[in-house]
């Protein structure tokens, strides 16, 4: 028996033997040692505890009464099974198992040694267990650390051959749209891969696999095993071919399969313990997600990319555009000043008229087309920003006065409110001005004849200490409904009453005026009520510092 026991045979076995009865302990002592024990013995719980503080022995031998012991030893507890109260005294948890008291000589040595290869098999089994979940747990680590679907069944396949010794190990899974199509296969250094003939054809793996997943089940050929129910055959077993051994493992995400996965055996059959079934289906589960959730990302990042090819594509045809258009305008342009201004051959005063109707209009299509320019451009390298000093209040009255004449036309007042200072900013002095050219020229839109537009700047310290420079863009017009307010900024987006109204505009102005806006560091807000009125107002920081990190 000396042979099967699980511990080095170079190193003695001890006992530690306590009992306060001294003939019991010299006849349990003297046992112990003629079996080859080192014997050590205590007649009380302070002598255990002091042998205990020296090391810890092979097996304790207690009377019931020291039976109270803390220790790593297995302990074997000595009890009279006619006394009510020892049996009820000997539940510590540290009592492994108990003999009757006196214990005859061979038997408490055949018990004692026993005991000790009972303890150190399952101390193994459990540090086994755990180097087992320790392999797979690194296994579900490596498929969680990819989104690349092969990647992740070649994690699982080769994980689940080097763990369990397996000849071959092969994962499929079948046409569905959760899933790409894969097969990764695992086969042990030294064997030819295993043939598809080996293994069950893709109909019969499926309804196998939909069988299993249904059960929350695994399905293996060899007999012998734990795991009640999987070699049951209720849709006959998976066909081994030349294994001896083979285990079919489900893939699955809720109500129906995925996939499976084989685990080969050839030489002789292997019995699965129900921990290890267990950790297989819960790395097999970790490889079913990482494939949706890789198949998802793969499928996203192919709508990414066509996206950006559809976007690359709408800018390549915004630029061509606008090119196209921009040269045919800029001559247009050339030759409607050159008759306006000509002393030679003057025009007609109602020639003239209509030549500044068509003048406006261009200059109405050439702003349109460098909205549109903007927005093909999206910010980037082509629309970089200069900054300078700009002085705000300067910039106002530039715009207002350059617009003033097409706020006439529909009898609008363009107010500037003087500001108590003309605040200096670091900014790009013609974005600036494409900014508040828009707000305006959008105010003067959307007024009705004999409204009135207010402009007004003036600059304070936030909370923080930063400080900032606000204008403000109010108007009388029609205003924004509290519904699409939120919309305004949204590219093309146009309101449902500037529809309705048929008020020209592409939805772009504002889009764009947010963007520069941004990348100046400020910020943009609007408040309106419906047919009352819309007030816009710019936040810019005045810190030159913090607008130029911007």
């Amino acid at each position: 028996m000396a042979a099967d026991l699980p511990w080095d045979p170079s190193v003695p076995r001890t006992a530690y033997v306590a009992d306060p009865d001294d003939g019991r302990l010299a006849l349990n002592a003297r046992a112990l040692r003629e079996a080859g024990y080192e014997v050590r013995t205590a007649r009380d719980a302070d002598g255990l505890a002091r042998l205990l503080a020296a090391g810890e022995p092979s097996v304790i031998v207690v009377d019931t009464s020291l039976s109270a012991v803390e220790a790593e030893a297995p302990v074997l507890v000595m009890v009279d099974l006619d006394s009510p109260a020892e049996l009820a005294a000997m539940q510590p948890p540290g009592v492994h198992d108990c003999i009757a008291k006196p214990p005859p000589p061979k038997e408490l040595v055949h018990r004692a040694t026993s005991l000790i290869s009972q303890v150190a098999r399952r101390r193994i089994a459990r540090q086994e267990a755990e180097a087992l979940r320790e392999q797979l747990r690194q296994v579900s680590a490596a498929v969680r650390g990819t989104n690349d679907p092969q990647e992740i069944a070649g994690h699982v396949v080769a994980g689940f051959g080097r763990t369990f010794k397996a000849d071959h190990v092969r994962l499929t899974t079948f046409e569905d749209e959760r899933v790409p199509p894969i097969t990764a296969a695992w086969t042990r250094p030294g064997l030819e891969p295993l043939a598809d003939t080996a293994l069950p054809d893709e109909d019969s793996a499926r309804q196998t696999a939909d069988m299993l997943w249904a059960g929350a089940e695994t399905l293996s050929s060899s007999e012998g095993s734990e795991e009640d129910g999987q070699t049951g055959e209720p849709g006959g077993n998976p066909r081994p071919g030349p294994a001896a051994s083979l285990l079919a493992v489900p893939m699955g995400e809720g109500s129906s399969s995925l996939g499976i996965i084989w685990i080969a055996m050839l030489d002789e059959p292997r019995q699965w313990s129900r921990a290890e079934l267990g950790l297989i289906q819960h790395v097999a589960g970790n490889a079913a997600h990482g494939l949706i959730q890789s198949h998802l990302i793969s499928s996203q990042q192919q709508v990414v990319k066509q996206l950006r090819q559809l976007d690359k594509a709408k800018t390549d045809f915004l630029a061509t555009v606008n090119h196209e258009l921009r040269t045919p305008l800029t001559s247009i342009m050339a030759y409607l000043d050159m008759i306006q201004e000509s002393t030679e051959q003057p025009v007609s005063p109602e020639v003239h008229q209509m030549l500044d109707i068509v003048v406006r209009n261009t200059e109405r299509l050439r702003m349109l087309i460098e909205d549109m320019l903007s927005v093909s451009r999206n910010g980037l390298e082509d629309n970089l920003m200069h900054l300078t000093p700009v002085r705000l209040g300067q910039t106002l009255d530039l715009v207002a006065g350059a617009l003033r004449p097409l706020a006439q036309l529909q009898n609008v007042t363009i107010a500037v409110d003087p500001a108590p200072e003309d605040p200096e900013i670091l900014a790009d002095e013609v974005q600036l001005q494409q900014v508040f050219t828009n707000l305006v020229s959008n105010a003067i839109k959307f007024t009705p004849s004999g409204g009135r537009i207010e402009v007004g700047s003036e600059s304070h310290a936030a909370a923080d200490g930063t400080r900032w420079a606000t204008v403000s863009v109010a108007d009388t017009g029609i205003g924004i409904s509290s519904e699409e307010i939120d919309h305004v900024f949204t590219r093309f987006y146009r309101a449902s009453n500037a529809m309705s109204g048929a008020i020209p505009g592409t939805g772009l102005g504002l889009a764009i005026t947010k963007d520069i806006v941004a990348r100046h560091g400020g910020r943009i807000d609007v408040a309106s009520t419906l047919g009352s009125g819309t007030t816009v107002t710019v936040s810019l920081p005045l810190d030159i510092d913090r607008n130029r990190a911007n």
